[in-house]
Order: C-alpha cells, then sequence, then structure tokens
C-alpha cells in the first residue's frame, strides 16, 4: 500500500480498536449497575462515533483534508443519531428480550457472559465494521467520483433509516395503533426501512474507502459483515421471529418486500384494510 502511510495505519486500527473497547466497557458498567444490558445498543453508535473521531483526530498530517473529515464526519452523523433515537426508544422500557432470553441461558456467572457475549463481541464487531473508516481517513488521495457516489448513498441510507424509524415512533405513539402492524410509508415498501438504510449507509461508507484497490480489498468484509448482521443475524431474521405471530404480520410479510424496497404486491383480498 505505497499510498497510505502504514505506520499511522497501524496507530488508528490501535486506537480504534481501544476506543471501541472503552466505550463498551463502560457501558457494561452503566448496564450491570443499572440491571439493564439494552445500554449496549445506545453504546453501540456512540462507538462508531467514537472510532470515527479517534481515527480523524490521528490522521491529521496523513490522509486528504477533505476525505478525511467527510468520512468522519458521515460516520459521527450516523452513530449519534441513532444512539439518540435508541436511547429515547427505550426510555421507560425494561430489559431488551433478546438479552433476558441470552442471559437466561448463560453457564455459569451470567454477569461475565454478558461482558464476553453482549459487550465485547459487539465492541470487536465496531471495530471490523468500521475499517473502512479507519483507512480512509488516512488516503492522500483527495475524493474522486467513487468518494461522491459513496457519499450519495450514505445520504440515501441515512435518510431512509431516519425517516422509517420516525414514522414508526409516530406510528406507535398513537393509542389507535396499539396490536396493529406498521404498514404505512416506507414500511410499505419494506418491512425493514432502518435496517435496509444502515446497509446503504456501510456500503456508501465503504466506497469512501476505494481510493485504491488495497485498500476496497482490505475493507470490503466490513460492508459484507453489516449486511450479513442485518438480514441474517441480530436484525431482519430475529425481529421478524418475534414477529412472526402478531396478528396482520404474516399478511404484512406476503405483500411487502423483505429488505429492498419495492412496490408493494396487490392485496389477495377486498377486504376493509385493517
Amino acid at each position: 500500500m505505497s499510498a497510505l502511510d502504514t505506520a499511522a495505519l497501524g496507530s488508528v486500527l490501535a486506537a480504534s480498536a481501544a476506543t471501541a473497547l472503552a466505550v463498551m466497557l463502560v457501558a457494561f458498567a452503566v448496564g450491570t449497575a443499572r440491571r439493564l444490558h439494552r445500554i449496549v445498543d445506545v453504546a453501540w453508535g456512540l462507538a462508531f462515533a467514537g472510532v470515527a473521531m479517534v481515527s480523524w483526530f490521528l490522521a491529521d498530517g496523513h490522509g486528504d483534508d477533505v476525505r478525511r473529515t467527510v468520512v468522519a464526519l458521515a460516520t459521527v452523523v450516523w452513530g449519534l443519531r441513532l444512539a439518540v433515537h435508541i436511547a429515547r426508544r427505550g426510555r421507560g422500557h425494561g430489559e431488551d428480550p433478546r438479552y433476558a432470553r441470552m442471559l437466561a441461558r448463560a453457564r455459569g456467572n451470567p454477569t461475565l457472559y454478558a461482558l464476553w457475549k453482549v459487550y465485547l463481541l459487539q465492541g470487536a464487531l465496531v471495530w471490523l465494521v468500521s475499517l473502512p473508516v479507519q483507512f480512509a481517513v488516512l488516503l492522500p488521495q483527495p475524493p474522486g467520483a467513487t468518494a461522491y457516489l459513496g457519499l450519495a448513498v450514505w445520504a440515501a441510507g441515512l435518510g431512509c433509516e431516519a425517516v422509517g424509524d420516525h414514522q414508526l415512533a409516530r406510528f406507535k405513539a398513537d393509542p389507535a395503533n396499539r396490536g396493529r402492524v406498521m404498514d404505512r410509508g416506507l414500511w410499505s415498501w419494506t418491512r425493514h426501512p432502518n435496517y435496509f438504510g444502515d446497509f446503504l449507509v456501510w456500503w456508501g461508507l465503504y466506497l469512501m474507502a476505494c481510493a485504491t484497490w488495497q485498500a476496497a480489498l482490505l475493507t470490503v468484509i466490513s460492508p459484507l459483515v453489516m449486511s450479513g448482521l442485518l438480514v441474517w443475524g441480530s436484525g431482519k431474521r430475529l425481529l421478524e421471529a418475534h414477529m412472526r405471530d402478531r396478528p396482520g404480520y404474516a399478511e404484512y410479510g406476503a405483500r411487502t418486500s423483505g429488505f429492498v424496497p419495492w412496490p408493494p404486491r396487490r392485496r389477495t383480498s377486498d377486504a376493509p384494510r385493517p
């Protein structure tokens, strides 16, 4: 990687790992004290933001200033928006059922199990998924067509995620919708506009790191891992398993795209809309 300072890269990679670890350890201390491990979902976005800020600072004098700042700022905006949204959504609620079930099955000390399985694992994923950010801030090339395409993909993803979250929050805030399935707005085009938005965000950030073939090759694992998590890991698969038995969800799933937004299929019945 002749166009990239490998010594600076090593420093950024190490500092990013330390940052992700520090955020998750603080979250673990708070979650354990409050007996509420769902706080790790807030720490997830904060850890990405922290990694981006540390990477941006350490890359000063190494990477192109425009690319470095745009990539770091895009990551911070995404991470903070997600953290704030999850914190607001979880206010006043108890433990997330996912973590409750996980810890109920834990062998040995459940607190140590939570540290390893919930916090440290997610810290490692933060470091891995954010590799394009850690590389991009060090690239000396000024942004080109691929970087601007990446910024457009990132913006589309952030908009899809934010609008989907806002629409769902308004839907749930109406008592008349209690027990009903959200099938309006973006949710009529995809069952997971928030997850699809995350998908676009991280492929967009990856494109911003594709100034050299070496960087593109070494960081493609990151959007692939994020895509796997969103579709087959803790995202779409788990949520649909939880929603499967809710009245009306099977009909909703039959007419609505599972991930990529697509016009809804026609209803098979002329019955009035629930």
